[in-house]
């Protein structure tokens, strides 16, 4: 053999650091486990399991170019030719995310969060990454905020599991009670009508109007933290909420209330989001592989389409970049993918 086999594939193609992908192969000389590697750009990864035919490998942290080289080595033989993996870049840490970042629709720029955990106050709990990468406070006056969300208009909103708020941010970055009594309000999305909808972790979906009241309008199995809200072009609210359940469901919603399972096979499925195509894209893991999941537009076929670990939330920017976040870093990679628009 005059190499250290050859490269097959790499499954999933884009990963963030820390994630598990397979490098699917031929001929990897695994016996030697003390000199057999795996290489993404010149950094090792860590194996977790190796055989001739598959290397399953940790992704480590690679320079700020998001195309890395993918390598093997064993032994004294020559590296394989190498494969491309698209790796996240990191753009912010030290953050507490507990749902999806938001895009600001008329400058681009990114909304997350330093939320801190039930009822504790951060000087600075909402921040701003700005579309040239600098990240700067924004607010401190939501405790615990969790879901962001931008109407047809480009008014922002932010819910805050706490006090059992949304909050209408000013144009002068004041946060004004919007909607109140909505239990642990955590997730937040608006219909094509523009009516807002927040999940509330006990079980309750409301709907609210444009004075800020409130029905209860569709009820769930209540989450062990959150619930996570996205529309569909199909004018359906699609709903998850992780549960004790290791076989969590991708919840759908009609426009008469109704609700359904769209997809069920999920571990601790979270931050959600469509692209144009009608895909939906889930932070949850699938078949004991986390990261985030792509399932087809009619529930029938998913795939893990990014690998990461204590992943959350994700978003989708104009540039098509998709934003991935974990608990307390956001990465991007650029992956051509454009998100469903807000009609």
């Amino acid at each position: 053999m005059n190499e250290a086999g050859r490269i097959v594939r790499i499954d999933p193609a884009a990963t963030i650091p820390g994630g598990v992908v397979n490098v699917e192969c031929e001929n990897f000389n695994a016996q030697q486990s003390g000199s057999c590697a795996v290489y993404f750009n010149d950094e090792r990864g860590w194996i977790v399991a190796a055989s001739s035919r598959r290397v399953m490998a940790s992704v480590p942290e690679v320079s700020g170019n998001p195309n890395a080289q993918v390598t093997l080595a064993a032994a004294d033989a020559p590296r394989s030719q190498p494969q491309n993996l698209t790796v996240g870049v990191k753009l912010a840490e030290d953050l507490h995310m507990v749902a999806n970042p938001a895009f600001d629709p008329e400058d681009g720029s990114l909304y997350v969060t330093r939320s801190g955990s039930r009822g504790q106050r951060m000087p600075i709990s909402l921040l701003r990454l700005s579309s040239d990468g600098e990240l700067s406070p924004f607010s401190g006056e939501i405790v615990n905020p969790t879901g962001i969300a931008f109407d047809t208009s480009g008014q922002m909103y932010v819910t805050s599991r706490l006090d059992e708020t949304v909050y209408r941010v000013t144009t002068f970055d004041e946060a004004a009670p919007f909607a109140r009594d909505l239990g642990v309000a955590t997730g937040l999305a608006f219909d094509r009508q523009g009516r807002m909808y927040v999940g509330d972790r006990q079980g309750t979906i409301h709907r609210i109007n444009g004075i800020g009241e409130a029905e209860e309008w569709a009820q769930l199995e209540p989450s062990v933290s959150a619930y996570h809200l996205a529309f569909g072009a199909d004018g359906a609210l699609y709903v998850t909420g992780p549960t004790v359940s290791s076989f969590d469901a991708v919840m759908r919603i009609d426009e008469d209330g109704d609700t359904n399972v769209f997809y069920r096979g999920l571990g601790r499925p979270q931050g959600l989001a469509f692209d144009r195509d009608g895909n939906l894209y889930v932070a949850a893991s699938l078949r004991g592989r986390r990261g985030i999941v792509r399932i087809s537009p009619d529930g029938s076929k998913a795939e893990l389409a990014v690998a990461g670990m204590n992943v959350v939330g994700l978003a989708f920017s104009n540039k098509g970049e998709m934003i991935v976040a974990t608990n307390d870093t956001i990465y991007s990679l650029p992956l051509g993918i454009q998100g469903a628009l807000l009609s």
